[in-house]
Order: C-alpha cells, then sequence, then structure tokens
C-alpha cells in the first residue's frame, strides 16, 4: 500500500482524477470499478471536463460499480444506478451497455451476486477499482464483520450507514435497509486499487484503516493485503496518520510520481 497526501481536498481529487485518466489513455478497454458518494462527485466532475476539454475518450471502457440499494429500480432518484448515470456515465459518454451494477429489483438477489461476479470474470476482471471508505470503514457495502474473501452478496446495512447515508434521501425511513455489494475478495482480485479519503471527520478511520491490524469489523484494512493499492488523502484526513514525513517524501521523492507532482 502507497499512501499520497496532498495538501488539499481539490488536489486529491485531481490526483485521483489524472491516475483515473492515465489509466484510460494507456488502455482505452479499461475495466474500472466505481464508487458513489459525495467524495466521488468531485473526481467524476473532473473526468467529465477532461472529456470535453482533453478528449479524454470512455468509450470502450467497461465499468462495474461497487454496490446497489435492494429495492430501487434504477430510475429511482435515489439508485446508484441513476447517480452514475447523472454524474458520470452520461457526462463522459461511457455506453450504458458497457456500465455494470448490481440489480437489486433483482426477483432472487443471490442468483444476481453470482451472475455479477461472473460478468467481471467474463470480461477479464477489474482493471483498476476506485474506493472511498464509510465512517465505520467499510469499502462497498461490506459493513463490519464481513469476511475477508466474501463475494458479491446481499448485506444488511448498519446502523452507521444508515445514519451516514440516510438523509440523503429526504426522509431516511425510506432508504432501504439492505444493498448488493461486492465483497472483500472481490475488490481484492482488481488489479489495482485506488482509495480516495478527504475531510477530518475521516482522519480517525483512515489511521485505523490504512496503519492498523487487519480485521474484519473495518472491511477497508483488507487493503493492507492488495499488491497495488494507492490511499490518496488530504491533510484534514491524514491528520491522525503517524508515518505522514514518510508518506511525502514518497511522493516528492519517488521516480513513479514525477508527473503528478
Amino acid at each position: 500500500m502507497e499512501i499520497i497526501l496532498q495538501p488539499s481536498a481539490e488536489r486529491a481529487v485531481g490526483l485521483t482524477a489524472q491516475l483515473i485518466a492515465k489509466s484510460v489513455r494507456e488502455n482505452p478497454r479499461l475495466a474500472l470499478g466505481l464508487a458513489t458518494g459525495r467524495t466521488m462527485e468531485a473526481v467524476y466532475a473532473r473526468l467529465a471536463r477532461m472529456h470535453r476539454e482533453d478528449a479524454l475518450d470512455f468509450r470502450k471502457v467497461r465499468t462495474f460499480n461497487l454496490d446497489e440499494y435492494v429495492g430501487l429500480p434504477a430510475d429511482d432518484p435515489h439508485s446508484y444506478r441513476h447517480y452514475m448515470t447523472r454524474h458520470f456515465f452520461e457526462p463522459v459518454g461511457i455506453p450504458a451497455h458497457h456500465t455494470f451494477l448490481p440489480d437489486g429489483m433483482a426477483q432472487d438477489l443471490d442468483a444476481e451476486c453470482r451472475a455479477y461476479e461472473e460478468k467481471i470474470k467474463a470480461l477479464g476482471g477489474i482493471d483498476l477499482q476506485l474506493l472511498g471508505i464509510g465512517n465505520d470503514g467499510h469499502i462497498g457495502f461490506n459493513e463490519p464483520l464481513s469476511a475477508l474473501m466474501s463475494r458479491t452478496r446481499p448485506k444488511a446495512l448498519s446502523p452507521e450507514t444508515l445514519a451516514q447515508n440516510g438523509p440523503l434521501f429526504g426522509d431516511p425511513t425510506r432508504m432501504p435497509r439492505r444493498a448488493l455489494t461486492m465483497g472483500v475478495g472481490t475488490i481484492l482480485e482488481s488489479r489495482r486499487a485506488l482509495m480516495l479519503v478527504t475531510g477530518a471527520a475521516k482522519a480517525d478511520i483512515l489511521a485505523q484503516a490504512v496503519e492498523g491490524p487487519i480485521t474484519s469489523m473495518i472491511s477497508a484494512t483488507a487493503l493492507q493485503l492488495h499488491p497495488h493499492c494507492v490511499v490518496i488523502a488530504d491533510e484534514a484526513a491524514a491528520a491522525e496518520l503517524r508515518g505522514t514525513a514518510y508518506y511525502r517524501r514518497v511522493f516528492e521523492t519517488e521516480p513513479e510520481w514525477a508527473e503528478f507532482r
């Protein structure tokens, strides 16, 4: 795992978008794993601007989202399909048939999850997985006590997640209590992982996730096992990290980061 610190949320978002753009240019048929949430909206806006102004071409990219709520149709404004279409798929021109999310309306949710795993496998696996982190340390909707080798499955949402996401529904009681999510094991099979964390509210959980012990209580700690994981954090999110001097030196001196400095 590499931890890259940036002086502001804007710089952290910019570097994340640059890394995704570089991957798309190097591999136009990139299989890109995607995340949702307020942190990601700025990343998607930056990529949409690169698409408009720098001819960044997403037409051959295939995307796989981490999760979807159970019981929300695709056209529901709170579904992740609707979110992704609005914030990313349409602004960058990815054909709809290249975009994949679990179907939270499927009659057989277990079969839907197995089919989603098979679709990922059939297209060669995920090349780059974009991640955020929940207040309780989850990645995707892998809530506390998620098995570190878990696969895509239905998952009951924790009280912390309900409290964090409920206000987005206007009436928090309308928020679904279950979701379909890629498993921790599914995420770890991505060739590269890229986690973006910003804001002081995430400082404690980020420190636990990247410098603490690996535990199923905090699914993000499993990323310590990933062979090619980069965590990008702003100074506010990094406030409780112990190794900040080293993390800054890596970004300032290592050749692989020279073009981004």
